[in-house]
C-alpha cells in the first residue's frame, strides 16, 4: 500500500507539474506575446498550438483532481482537509483544504468556462455571431487569470501541508 501511495502521490505531482505549467505558460507567455506575432503566423497558433496546450491543459487538471482525491481518501485525511480543518482543528488540514478547494475551483473554470469559451474564440465549433469569438476570449482569459492568480495559494498550501511553517 505505501508504493501505490507514493505511485499516486507522483502522478498527483507531475499532473499538477503540466497543469500549472501550462497555466503559466499561457498566461506569462502565450496571451502576452500574441499582439507581437506578424498576423500571418498567427492562424498557426489557434489552429494547431492552442488546441494542443489546451488539450494537455485540461486533461492534467483533471488528473491532477483525480490522483489528489485519490491519494487525500488513501491517506485518510479526505474529509478533514475538505472541510478546511473544521472537523480535526489542524491547520495544516486547513492549508492542504484551501488548496484543495482552490484546484477544484480552477478545474470547474477549466472545464466549464475556459475550454467552452475557448472552442468559440478559436472557431473549433460554429456561432451563429461573429462577436461571440472576442467575447468568448475575453471570458476564457479572465478565468485563466483567475486561475493563475489561485494557483499560488494553492501551491503554497499543498507544500505546507507536507513542510508546515510551523
Amino acid at each position: 500500500m505505501e508504493f501505490a501511495e507514493h505511485l499516486i502521490r507522483w502522478f498527483h505531482v507531475l499532473s499538477g507539474v503540466m497543469w500549472i505549467g501550462l497555466l503559466w505558460y499561457l498566461n506569462f507567455v502565450q496571451v502576452p506575446t500574441m499582439p507581437k506575432i506578424p498576423d500571418d503566423l498567427k492562424p498557426a497558433i489557434g489552429k494547431h498550438i492552442a488546441p494542443a496546450v489546451l488539450f494537455w491543459f485540461r486533461w492534467s487538471a483533471a488528473s491532477t483532481v483525480l490522483w489528489g482525491l485519490i491519494l487525500a481518501w488513501m491517506e485518510g485525511y479526505l474529509g478533514s482537509v475538505l472541510s478546511i480543518g473544521l472537523t480535526d482543528g489542524s491547520t495544516t488540514s486547513a492549508l492542504l483544504g484551501i488548496a484543495m478547494w482552490f484546484g477544484l475551483i480552477m478545474a470547474f473554470n477549466v472545464w466549464f468556462v475556459i475550454w467552452p469559451n475557448q472552442k468559440i474564440a478559436l472557431g473549433l465549433i460554429e456561432v451563429a455571431d461573429d462577436s461571440a469569438k472576442p467575447k468568448a476570449a475575453r471570458k476564457a482569459m479572465l478565468f485563466s487569470r483567475t486561475n493563475t492568480l489561485l494557483s499560488i495559494p494553492m501551491l503554497y498550501g499543498m507544500v505546507a501541508f507536507q513542510n508546515p511553517p510551523f
